[in-house]
């Protein structure tokens, strides 16, 4: 549900103390206020965003005006599907990746070697 017009967007007013007169880029700034939106005033700046274990660096950019610093920090990992089954498919993928790459190399390597030897006598 969206917070009232009336009341405005809510913006932590620590979070804009601690970035008034400083350059963004600068440091980065932690915080915990997940709720807090993100205003222009902060774009540029990099703050360190909690997200129960660790702070994730966020920079912001003009993008992310008027969302919270929460959505840019996810609180949960996600550990992926399949098991077994899953795991055999992604490495047949990365033996043919490197299948594939070994091929272009090789290729590379041969008509690389043609183009700059010396004519045959």
């Amino acid at each position: 549900m969206s917070r009232s017009l009336k009341k405005g967007p809510y913006v932590d007013e620590n979070l804009l103390k601690k970035i008034a007169g400083k350059k963004p880029g600068s440091l980065t700034i932690k915080t915990w206020a997940r709720r807090s939106q993100i205003s222009p005033e902060m774009v540029g700046f990099t703050f360190g965003v909690y997200n129960g274990k660790q702070h994730l660096d966020v920079l912001v950019s003009e993008d992310m005006v008027g969302h919270r610093f929460g959505e840019f920090s996810p609180t949960k990992k996600f550990v992926r599907h399949g098991g077994k089954m899953q795991k055999e498919m992604e490495t047949k993928a990365k033996e043919a990746e490197i299948a594939a790459a070994q091929a272009a190399k090789t290729a590379a390597d041969t008509a690389g070697g043609k183009a700059g030897a010396p004519p045959a006598k």
